[in-house]
């Protein structure tokens, strides 16, 4: 599909914003603090910050606590969230354009011990708007 993937992140912001149509974070995972990794994680977050492409996260914005969605100083302000599975409860604080869903493998005895109420997907679409 001809998707560019980077070894580093560039720290021209410019030369991002000229290059790509968007970028993903995927940058730290659930309940890390930024200040905690340091180094590379927080240049690059610094980074993301300063774009004005489209900021997509995957599943919890890096920087966001996935229980109560507060943010470090440095957590990110995605445009597009994509919630894996099913929407985190830092879900409810996202204010970007677009929140999808990704993935309708969640079972059924997990849906309905933690009274999920995920969206219909269509045919045999895995991913759906929220």
């Amino acid at each position: 599909m001809d998707i560019p993937f980077l070894s580093y992140l560039p720290t021209e912001v410019q030369l991002i914003n000229d290059a790509y149509g968007l970028v993903v974070d995927a940058v730290l995972g659930p309940g890390v603090e930024p200040r905690e990794v340091g180094g590379p994680c927080t240049r690059a977050l610094a980074t993301l910050k300063l774009l004005s492409i489209p900021l997509v996260s995957l599943d919890i914005p890096s920087g966001w606590d996935a229980e109560t969605g507060e943010d470090s100083e440095d957590g990110l302000r995605p445009d597009v969230l994509v919630s894996l599975g099913a929407p985190k409860r830092c879900a409810g604080r996202f204010s970007g354009r677009h929140h999808f869903v990704a993935g309708r493998f969640v079972p059924d005895d997990v849906r309905r011990k933690f009274a999920l109420r995920l969206p219909g997907y269509t045919g045999t679409d895995c991913v759906a708007a929220l």
